[in-house]
């Protein structure tokens, strides 16, 4: 069972540039910062911006998704409407917003169920994989339930129950994001080893980590299953 997103790593060129980006427009407070990696809290998820001097990266034009309160969206579109040239859909009864950072993450604010104020969580992540049906078998192993297919068979949504992920192949989607690229993320739970036994024949690397174990799939994106 998989409990939660921990983090979500993206691959920036300037720290300080990247920091003041989600500092100044979207209200995050810094956790943690060194020379190669800063942790800005969104919500009870980490947003890590880190630089391109190891192994593993962060994603690069990654398409993620952070959760706002229902009835803040109408504040959050003016106030970024100022500045940015938003793109916005409606999904059912929730309307999400979409612009770009500095390193051409396409980000998303939609209305979610959450307490706020302000950024509450991560709520989706887009990686793009090469090879739809294996992507969507590995994950489903790992834990998550697909619910939604599109209508192309171009991409797929997969939920653990408190986040999505979506699998796409290459393509433009809403607001011409793009799925990310070698995209870093840690998940809680408490069956790490149950998991890695699952999987072990279809995934590329399993190294521990402190704690829990990193996995690299075929795509090259890093997950790392954190002993909740």
């Amino acid at each position: 069972m998989l409990d939660g997103l921990r983090w979500l790593a993206l691959e920036v060129k300037y720290l300080d540039r990247a920091q003041s980006f989600y500092e100044a427009f979207l209200d995050l407070d810094v956790r943690r910062t060194d020379e190669h990696e800063v942790a800005l809290a969104a919500g009870e998820t980490d947003l890590l911006l880190r630089r391109p001097e190891s192994v593993p990266r962060g994603g690069l034009h990654t398409h993620y998704a952070m959760s706002i309160p229902t009835d803040e969206y109408d504040t959050w579109y003016e106030r970024l409407d100022e500045r940015f040239e938003l793109a916005e859909h409606t999904f059912g009864d929730a309307k999400s917003l979409y612009f770009y950072d500095t390193e051409t993450n396409c980000v998303e604010l939609g209305q979610s169920d959450v307490d706020g104020p302000g950024i509450d969580g991560i709520l989706e992540v887009v990686f793009e994989v090469a090879d739809l049906d294996r992507a969507q078998k590995l994950y489903e192993q790992l834990g998550f339930e697909t619910v939604d297919e599109g209508d192309q068979r171009k991409r797929v949504r997969l939920t653990a129950g408190s986040f999505d992920i979506e699998l796409w192949e290459p393509h433009l989607g809403l607001a011409d994001a793009r799925g990310g690229v070698h995209v870093d993320v840690g998940i809680e739970t408490g069956e790490a080893e149950a998991i890695i036994e699952n999987v072990q024949d279809d995934i590329v690397v399993v190294e521990a980590a402190d704690p829990g174990y990193r996995l690299e799939d075929p795509d090259g994106h890093r997950i790392s299953l954190i002993e909740g």
